[in-house]
């Protein structure tokens, strides 16, 4: 492949950290999210794969990941090139493991940061935004997907757009979690998007602004690369360095900070999995708004999410629940209260 032909791709780096407690009990730390197959028949991981797959737009992918998840990782996704896995000696949260990626490709190699337990129901619309965005980021500027908002959720981050850009748009202003009554106001002011945590950066333009923000992280970030081992398709950073840094995410540390934050519009079907109310509304649904698999029953159901790896569920003149059994475990939530399913017991002894 030419050197022009490689710095005109994308280069994806897939993020497979998190535990997934919100959607306990089937999410388990030991096979969290990303390892299970929610939507169709491939895991999440192997979805965001497969988005990332088109030669012609794509180079291959880094994974990061910690030490216990490696293993289902070369499971699930074989034939990684060499060094494709970086190993995370400790979990501190997206900067560091975003700075890792960038550490290991080119200083102006474009690189395009996706969580691997996204939905993405457009994938041809995720392609084109995630060349827009691309586009930009040969222009330094550090940019995030943005998705239009439906509710009033609390658990995005905002974005408020302000002068357009060929391609995208430059960020005014992020706002992260706002309260209930913010994410109205902004809901009913309009123009506001929701950050999707899809980001792209040159990843020399990356390392520049977190040593900029974060000179303590950008540091330790370099020295555990640099002081690092390569192990098969595994690269193992250094983790005396690394332990020593102080978690944050990505938004945080960087995007919230930077004068050079843009944003792509992505209307591409966008849904985060963050719970089981929003697994329900990815899903196939019934004329009443119901999915249950065959071994399920609703009766004067609406709205209900039952599902089971084993033992029948009956479900007779409910709404807005979830029912989820799984293994020894039954989880009843109501749609409003299951973002709060990690805050069980069950969820943190997992």
């Amino acid at each position: 492949m030419s050197s022009d032909r490689q710095n005109s791709l994308i280069y994806p780096v897939i993020l497979c950290g998190g535990g997934g407690t919100r959607l306990w009990p089937r999410s388990r730390k030991a096979h969290p999210k990303p390892f299970l197959p929610l939507i169709g028949g491939r895991t999440m991981l192997q979805q965001t794969m497969a988005r990332c797959a088109e030669p012609s737009l794509f180079a291959p992918p880094t994974l990061v990941a910690g030490a216990d998840h490696a293993p289902l990782i070369e499971e699930q996704v074989p034939g990684l090139g060499a060094t494709a896995l970086i190993v995370e000696p400790a979990a501190r949260n997206t900067a560091p493991a975003v700075a890792l990626a960038a550490a290991r490709l080119d200083p102006d190699a474009i690189m395009l940061v996706c969580p691997s337990d996204h939905h993405i129901a457009d994938v041809n619309a995720f392609h084109a935004a995630a060349k827009a965005a691309a586009g930009l980021a040969h222009g330094d500027w550090l940019v995030s997907l943005a998705i239009t908002p439906d509710r009033p959720e609390t658990g995005y981050g905002y974005i408020k757009p302000g002068e357009p850009l060929p391609g995208g748009v430059k960020v005014e202003r992020f706002v992260e979690k706002p309260s209930r009554e913010l994410a109205e106001q902004f809901l009913a002011e309009g123009g506001y998007a929701w950050n999707g945590g899809i980001f792209a950066f040159r990843a020399g333009k990356l390392l520049e602004e977190l040593a900029r923000y974060r000179p303590d992280m950008a540091e330790a970030v370099m020295r555990s690369v640099a002081e690092g081992r390569v192990e098969g398709i595994r690269f193992h950073p250094a983790a005396e360095p690394f332990a020593a840094i102080v978690g944050e995410s990505i938004d945080y540390a960087v995007m919230e900070n930077t004068d050079r934050a843009a944003m792509v519009p992505a209307a591409m079907g966008w849904s985060d999995i963050g719970n089981w109310a929003s697994l329900q509304d990815a899903l196939p649904a019934d004329p009443a708004g119901n999915y249950a698999p065959s071994n399920a029953e609703l009766v004067d159901c609406q709205r209900v999410l039952a599902v089971s790896d084993g033992p029948r569920i009956s479900v007779l003149g409910l709404s807005d629940v979830c029912v989820i059994v799984d293994g020894d475990e039954v989880l009843v939530t109501t749609r409003d209260a299951a973002p709060h399913v990690g805050k069980l017991r069950g969820a943190s002894e997992q």
